[in-house]
């Protein structure tokens, strides 16, 4: 069925390429740059890896640099006047905290103008009780709040942790709450075959979510092979660890 699914989106992508976007490979660094979120998330990282690795992030012109709640401020002024922004997570990387803490963790991040999005975790123990109800409270609430202030959400589903049918389910869900963007992993789970933002996924979330919100994949995505074929496939953005930001832009030739 994911294969199935796969092939009907590059079907979908070869008929509308030309009104859709160019090819990857026929794009500049800077216009590839910005479908990365430059993640910086390790709890270990010190402060001053956190400067250093946001101010490549903000020499290379990722979209966002994607960074715990505690170092906004600190991260802030390095942004100021720049391509790229910041995009902290929410209850980053369980998703398992009460709606009210969530809420309010979001509602102090949103009052921040460098911030660009809020990445936010679902609580995946939910999901894999099939409680979606609860589910989708949890987010709601929480995506109400981002957009009070007129912040996008991306919702985590922490999807190698689910089934295709809890995935689909959630994406049904998430254009309900009226999510910005649905994404794929943490890159935090621990217990489970991790396969990240594999392409036939992608293709999956592309279509449950029929053009009603974005879709960002995360989570094993080191190379440019993989990089540039999500690219083309449609997603809108993608995660991409540290280590593997110069790997996929072909800055390490």
């Amino acid at each position: 069925m994911v294969a199935f699914v796969f092939i009907y989106a590059m079907i979908l992508v070869v008929i509308l390429g030309g009104i859709m976007m160019k090819k990857a490979c026929e794009m500049s660094t800077k216009e590839l740059a910005q479908y990365i979120d430059y993640s910086v998330l390790k709890p270990e990282f010190t402060k001053e890896e956190i400067i250093k690795l946001t101010k490549d992030g903000v020499n290379l012109h990722c979209a966002t640099i994607c960074i715990n709640p505690a170092y906004v401020e600190m991260c802030e002024p390095l942004v100021a006047n720049s391509d790229t922004m910041l995009c902290p997570v929410c209850d980053f990387p369980f998703g398992a905290s009460s709606t009210d803490s969530k809420v309010k963790q979001a509602e102090i991040l949103c009052q921040y103008a460098s911030v660009k999005e809020i990445d936010i975790v679902s609580n995946f123990g939910l999901i894999r009780s099939n409680d979606f109800e609860a589910v989708y409270q949890d987010i709601k609430a929480v995506i109400d709040t981002c957009h009070a202030y007129d912040k996008p959400v991306k919702v985590i589903f922490e999807t190698d942790a689910l089934n295709i049918e809890q995935i689909k389910k959630m994406c049904a869900i998430c254009v309900r709450a009226k999510a910005d963007f649905v994404k794929t992993s943490t890159g935090f789970l621990t217990g489970h075959e991790l396969k990240g933002g594999y392409p036939e996924l992608i293709a999956l979330m592309i279509k449950e979510v029929n053009g009603k919100c974005k879709v960002k994949a995360s989570g094993s995505i080191r190379d440019q092979e993989k990089f540039f074929k999500l690219i083309d496939l449609g997603v809108n953005r993608m995660g991409i660890g540290y280590r593997s930001v110069p790997v996929v832009l072909g800055l390490n030739k």
